[in-house]
């Protein structure tokens, strides 16, 4: 969407009524899926909408035909769920992506299987098994993935939230906005989706030129994310809220490996086993371009490893520790605070993502490449000579591995 004439900051670019959005309330079956909707919960939670899209999409008479017959065959879509395993984890390796991919499928194949496949079994007069397939059901879901919105959550009276404060609301279900949908992503963007009792409205965040893209923000999303979830990427150094993980087996490893002796080694197995009881799911540690951005997991794990046996002895026998001011722990672990950790920790935190770089390898690898990943993105030639899905694993791959470079130029001894 481009910009006709200039537009000033706050103007309502355009308005999209509720009753022109696609959802399970929305649609021709809305009844039978209100109805039924205890068998259709899912860890998702998007099963009644893409029950909707399923009928909607392959009925002749759907009132929403106009705007999904924008999407005839989905081959617009691209994201890696639709690339082959094997590219997935050559082009993607050490991203994230392809292990997420993996859940995405399983999950997408468990849902289909348990939930979906005997509902509509149940409807025969609504849906059929041999047009509305796993296939179709798949493509559908990434069409929700790239295309849809959430409305945010209500801000409640913190009083009458009191009781509620451990119990995390679940978010509202996707929903299909036409129009909205049209609009790029840039994390430097220049329009915002805003949400009325009556209505969506587009409005400019900032003042938009004459002929400029008009852009709306999907969120702070990573690279890796947006490839992930809307198959596209932003050029590695535009990405303001680009991330790149360090898993937290990456410590563990480096402090065996800085393991003195037998009883050393001990030792860290002995925290290694705490810290799994402390920090549960916590796979692996975020750091953006302005350093961590899971400092108090960070924090706890660097102290935890580097305790001496008296140390820890102490800290078993106290149930733990008054924790440092989040504040303290925030600028501690920013690009500017890094340098000034003690050196132990330092030397942990520049092993481990150093064991992280390695873990990429380069994209070219094992294809008689002889160019590094860096190289390939510094000559534009050869950029523009790849294809367009390795072009989009480069800059999530650059974008990661630059800010683990980064990362170990801080702390370095």
């Amino acid at each position: 969407m481009l910009a006709m004439d200039n537009i000033e900051e706050g103007e309502v670019l355009f308005t999209i009524p509720r009753s022109a959005l696609l959802h399970q309330e929305t649609t021709k079956v809305s009844v039978v899926l209100e109805k039924e909707r205890s068998s259709l919960e899912s860890s998702s939670g998007w099963v009644p909408l893409l029950l909707a899209l399923l009928y909607e999409y392959t009925s002749s008479q759907s009132h929403w035909k106009p705007y999904l017959s924008l999407w005839t065959d989905f081959k617009t879509l691209d994201h890696p769920m639709f690339w082959s395993k094997e590219e997935r984890d050559r082009l993607l390796r050490g991203t994230g992506i392809p292990e997420a991919v993996d859940t995405d499928l399983a999950n997408i194949q468990r849902e289909y299987r348990d939930v979906v496949l005997p509902f509509i079994t149940k409807h025969p007069d609504l849906w059929n098994p041999d047009t509305h397939t796993l296939k179709l059901y798949s493509q559908l879901v990434a069409f929700v993935m790239a295309y849809s919105f959430q409305e945010p959550q209500e801000e409640e009276d913190s009083e009458d939230d009191e009781d509620d404060e451990e119990e995390e609301k679940a978010p509202n279900p996707p929903m299909m906005v036409p129009m909205a949908d049209m609009l790029n992503h840039v994390s430097n963007h220049n329009a915002n989706l805003e949400f009325t009792p009556d209505s969506l409205k587009m409005v400019s965040v900032c003042r938009i030129h004459k002929g400029e893209e008009v852009f709306n923000t999907y969120g702070q999303m990573a690279n890796w994310q947006l490839l992930h979830m809307y198959g596209f990427t932003e050029p590695y150094h535009s990405n303001g809220n680009d991330t790149a993980d360090i898993p937290i087996t990456n410590l563990y490893k480096v402090a065996m490996q800085g393991a003195q002796s037998d009883l050393h080694r001990q030792l860290v197995e002995e925290q290694w086993e705490m810290l799994g009881q402390m920090m549960q799911e916590k796979g692996a540690f975020v750091f953006g371009k302005q350093g961590c951005l899971t400092d108090t997991e960070l924090h706890t794990v660097l102290k935890v490893l580097c305790m001496s046996r008296e140390e820890f002895s102490e800290f078993k026998d106290n149930e733990g520790w008054e924790e440092d001011e989040e504040e303290e722990i925030s600028l501690a672990f920013s690009n500017e605070g890094l340098s000034g950790l003690k050196a132990s920790w330092k030397w942990l935190i520049h092993e481990a993502a150093h064991l992280t770089v390695r873990s990429y390898g380069d994209m070219e690898e094992g294809e008689g490449g002889a160019k590094s990943d860096q190289e390939l993105m510094e000559d534009k030639a050869a950029f523009e000579g790849l294809s367009s899905r390795k072009q989009k694993a480069l800059q999530v791959r650059c974008g990661q591995k630059s800010i683990l470079h980064r990362l170990m130029e801080l702390t370095k001894s």
